[in-house]
């Protein structure tokens, strides 16, 4: 697989979604989207960066832009974790790891010397041309949001 790059074409995706439902790129094309990539749900990062983007979910709207974070978790898990935190971003579960593979974003990581295999914190803004107009890789969560939101009021 070759890294994406800003400038190349998004990877086609469908996933289901909290509450049911489900997202993809072709639904949402001529829209910027904004896909971040998290380990976890309910972990102190992750649920810290799902409420940041909610909390700012009206000013992503008011930019005609769709929020959408990707974990390997189940539809279950993110109905919960969404449920306990009154998050309004969509969750997509990606369990066989194929969106999160196509994005180059399940890698060894290591924590206490030990190896493992997980999701990267990373985040794709993809244009409404369905281009990638900025990647974000090994994201600090902190002020994350607010530069994603920066971006897109460059597009």
């Amino acid at each position: 697989m070759t890294e994406l790059i800003e400038g190349a074409d998004a990877p086609e995706f469908e996933l289901e979604t909290d509450g049911g439902g489900t997202i993809s790129l072709k639904a949402l094309k001529g829209q910027p989207i904004v896909l971040y990539f998290y380990p976890k749900d309910d972990t102190s990062g992750c649920t810290k960066e799902a409420i940041d983007f909610s909390t700012m979910r009206d000013q992503f709207a008011a930019r005609n832009a769709t929020v959408i974070g990707v974990s390997p978790d189940s539809v279950k898990s993110h109905d919960k974790f969404k449920a306990k935190h009154d998050l309004t971003v969509v969750l997509a579960a990606d369990e066989e790891k194929s969106t999160i593979g196509m994005y180059g974003v399940w890698v060894e990581k290591s924590m206490y010397g030990r190896k493992y295999m997980g999701v990267e914190r990373a985040t794709f803004l993809i244009g409404a041309d369905g281009k990638i107009a900025k990647i974000w890789r090994k994201v600090k969560v902190k002020g994350h949001a607010e530069a994603v939101l920066k971006e897109i009021e460059a597009l």
